[in-house]
């Protein structure tokens, strides 16, 4: 099994890192495969709506974005982590995430979701609902742990002091990896969940 993880910080070893890294530890020990990938001091511009998508199955701005779909296809749980920004997740993670779930065609149901936010006091649980619905639009399962996933720290890794936050990680680590193995077997004796066609319903009609 693997775990895509996002760190959406600009600080490659700040805060946000510590709370994934904690993280990390759990699901190696679980045996599952980690991969992390910095996406914070990137250079990604927000979705134009230009619909190039819909006809090529990527984005049309070649960057990290499209770098990062197929390892998005292969894993079998995704963690997001930002650090809060006037109570809201950077805004370099939410265009790289808005462009990558928009851009891919293939299903992401039953891949597991989580999301963790870092920050010096407040905003955490705001960042928190911003990134959890991304996985909520897409048929993921969201992987709770013991609080609202969030860790406290000003200084780059000021957060490795935060032990009720430390915990928090490793819970939610913890409940991930039951979480993915547990629908990796209903997979093999049940499959998914057949979905309908979408239906769309708009408010304006003419």
């Amino acid at each position: 099994m693997k775990v895509l993880m996002i760190n959406g910080s600009p600080r490659v070893n700040g805060n946000t890192y510590v709370a994934l890294q904690e993280m990390e530890k759990v699901f190696v020990s679980e045996g599952i495969e980690v991969e992390i990938l910095q996406v914070g001091n990137q250079a990604i511009r927000g979705c134009i709506a230009c619909g190039s998508c819909a006809n090529t199955g990527k984005c049309a701005f070649d960057d990290m974005v499209n770098e990062a779909a197929p390892k998005f296809e292969a894993c079998d749980g995704l963690v997001v982590g930002s650090p809060v920004y006037y109570a809201s997740a950077n805004a370099t993670l939410v265009a790289f995430l808005t462009r990558l779930f928009y851009s891919t065609h293939f299903s992401k149901a039953m891949k597991v979701g989580a999301c963790v936010a870092a920050a010096r006091r407040g905003g955490l649980t705001a960042t928190f609902d911003e990134l959890n619905k991304f996985f909520a639009i897409s048929g993921m399962p969201v992987a709770s742990g013991q609080y609202w996933n969030g860790i406290h720290g000003r200084m780059p890794g000021e957060a490795s002091q935060d032990e009720e936050g430390l915990q928090m990680m490793r819970t939610l680590a913890k409940n991930m990896s039951f979480l993915m193995k547990s629908i990796a077997l209903g997979r093999e004796e049940f499959g998914i969940p057949e979905k309908e066609a979408t239906v769309y319903t708009n408010f304006v009609r003419s």
